[in-house]
């Protein structure tokens, strides 16, 4: 008897491209030649045609996140003991973020992430995924100036992202994504792996009704399964570009499947076929009964046009999925 086919899902995993118009008005604000509520029309405008497609395609919505300069710029900018640094490489790409430096124990400001996500995602909790940084990432891309040891760093920032997702659950949403690449660009080993688990244990703590998503991509996910495995969480995510589906095996019971199908390396769109058949690989060797599907790495970076073409490509994969029951 054939298996029962599980339930597929798709969209966005990153934040979407900015078009021309505007990095323009942004440019234009930074330089005083329009004004701030110009500049916040633009965006709403941006973010509410995005939203509008996202509805047309997925389940899921995430606005884009087009006003967040980087992922760690929201923490960085708003928890208690955080500065904002200087401008520093992300992983090995030729993009930069502003490097988040912790002067003491790590303390977020109740509200302050809710309030910079994007209005309709805001206006859409049900459906929307908000996306924050992994604890693993966000402890390696930060400059430890405090007297703290980094596993216990680990553990509070698990702690202080737990009391986030608690209250993006009472806000209504119920998917949020932690995105922690370095869990495969550069694995924890040792007390830093359990604290890894520690920290994610302190997050599925505190919400259980919340979904919750770790999110990679950069490197292989093949020899970080075993810790991969460890999270108590509701799903994990590994990008097809990285990662061969050889290198897959069957995970936690319970647990569901995101794969990275789209190459945001290129602005060619993927074959279908072919796509599909690199998922039905995928889920044969690891069994689930919830596949996500999405972009692996950060789709931020390709001109808005291409990055519509992928979506679309994104799409019509998780249809013909659909109608062919995997």
């Amino acid at each position: 008897m054939r298996p029962t086919p599980p339930a597929i899902e798709a969209g966005l995993t990153s934040p979407f491209p900015r078009s021309e118009r505007l990095v323009g008005v942004t440019r234009d604000l930074d330089r005083g030649r329009t004004s701030p509520e110009a500049a916040e029309k633009a965006f709403v405008e941006a973010e509410t045609e995005l939203v509008t497609l996202e509805e047309k395609l997925f389940s899921n919505v995430t606005a884009g996140y087009l006003r967040w300069n980087d992922l760690l710029r929201p923490i960085a900018e708003s928890w208690g003991s955080f500065r904002v640094g200087p401008l520093t490489r992300w992983l090995e790409t030729n993009t930069f973020y502003r490097q988040p430096i912790l002067t003491g124990p790590p303390r977020r400001t109740p509200g302050a992430i809710a309030g910079r996500l994007p209005p309709p995602l805001r206006q859409r909790p049900a459906r929307g995924r908000v996306l924050l940084p992994g604890p693993y990432t966000l402890l390696r891309c930060l400059e430890n100036q405090s007297s703290i040891a980094e596993s216990d760093v680990l553990l509070r920032l698990g702690q202080e992202l737990g009391d986030e997702v608690a209250e993006l659950g009472q806000a209504g949403f119920a998917t949020v994504q932690f995105t922690d690449p370095v869990l495969v660009t550069a694995p924890p080993e040792g007390q830093l792996a359990t604290a890894t688990v520690d920290a994610y244990t302190a997050i599925a703590r505190s919400s259980p009704k919340v979904r919750t998503v770790v999110w990679t991509y950069g490197s292989s996910a093949g020899p970080v399964l075993p810790l991969l495995d460890r999270l108590p969480v509701s799903m994990v995510g590994i990008d097809l570009a990285d990662t061969e589906p050889e290198e897959l095996r069957p995970g936690p019971p319970g647990q569901g499947l995101g794969l990275g199908i789209l190459d945001p390396r290129t602005t060619l769109p993927e074959t279908l076929a072919d796509t599909a058949a690199i998922v039905r690989d995928a889920v044969r060797l690891r069994p689930t009964d919830h596949l996500w599907l999405g972009p692996g790495a950060p789709i931020d970076l390709l001109p808005t046009r291409p990055a519509e073409e992928k979506l679309l490509r994104l799409s019509d994969v998780h249809q013909m999925l659909l109608r062919e029951g995997l």
